[in-house]
């Protein structure tokens, strides 16, 4: 007979013992098993999941995973350098593209969040050397991590702090809700529970992951 897995865990079809978000749709299992919770580095990958979470807002992951190679394509791969020089007349096409979440809003938000992104990249070298740079200290994570540990975790300083820092930069869309999403997506804390396969996959990435490190300003000495 089989051990029922504790509260917040599931077996799936595959035998494998994992979050129980992720042991549904075949989506959702995709992007718990291969994605969430891995550490990421690449600054495209980075602002795509940033802008992501910006439109899932208010909507499930499941409606935003159906629509992502749709807002790949709509949006130059996620590249902000390209983002960043969309016009009015991007902003029209986008708002008629029945594939993406047609939220005036938004759309203007990653536009506006891509020039952004590159003044970061101008002063930290990269966009990832600047999110890694909020990383917790170890000490201050859980020591144990069911789902009643996650389900109380309902504020950190990490988050607060991101999200003002971005807000104070100009960012949009980057509420303490959407950047504690962004962060569990990149890797920057691992809230896979304890039993689920990938917690411990993507703590041994983890490990080995080296985090970019600010290198000195490109911008010009005023």
């Amino acid at each position: 007979m089989t051990e029922t897995p504790p509260e917040g865990l599931r077996i799936g079809a595959d035998g494998r013992c994992r979050c129980q978000w992720g042991a549904g749709d075949d989506l959702y299992c995709a992007y718990h098993d291969t994605e969430w919770g891995r550490p990421v580095k690449d600054d495209t990958r980075l602002f795509e999941k940033i802008c992501l979470e910006g439109f899932q807002s208010g909507l499930s992951w499941l409606t935003i995973l159906r629509k992502r190679e749709n807002f790949r394509r709509a949006f130059a791969g996620f590249d902000p350098a390209v983002v960043a020089r969309f016009g009015e007349a991007d902003v029209e096409r986008l708002l008629a593209d029945s594939g993406i979440i047609r939220h005036a809003g938004k759309i203007r938000s990653t536009i506006n969040n891509a020039a952004r992104a590159l003044e970061i990249q101008a002063e930290f070298g990269s966009l990832a050397a600047y999110v890694w740079s909020f990383e917790p200290a170890p000490e201050t994570r859980p020591a144990a991590y069911d789902r009643a540990t996650l389900m109380a975790i309902t504020t950190s300083s990490e988050r607060v702090a991101l999200s003002k820092d971005l807000k104070k930069r100009g960012w949009s869309f980057v509420g303490p809700t959407t950047v504690y999403a962004f962060l569990q997506a990149m890797g920057l804390v691992n809230d896979h529970l304890e039993g689920c396969f990938v917690r411990a996959e993507a703590l041994a990435q983890r490990a080995v992951f080296e985090p970019p490190q600010r290198r000195p300003s490109t911008r010009a000495s005023a």
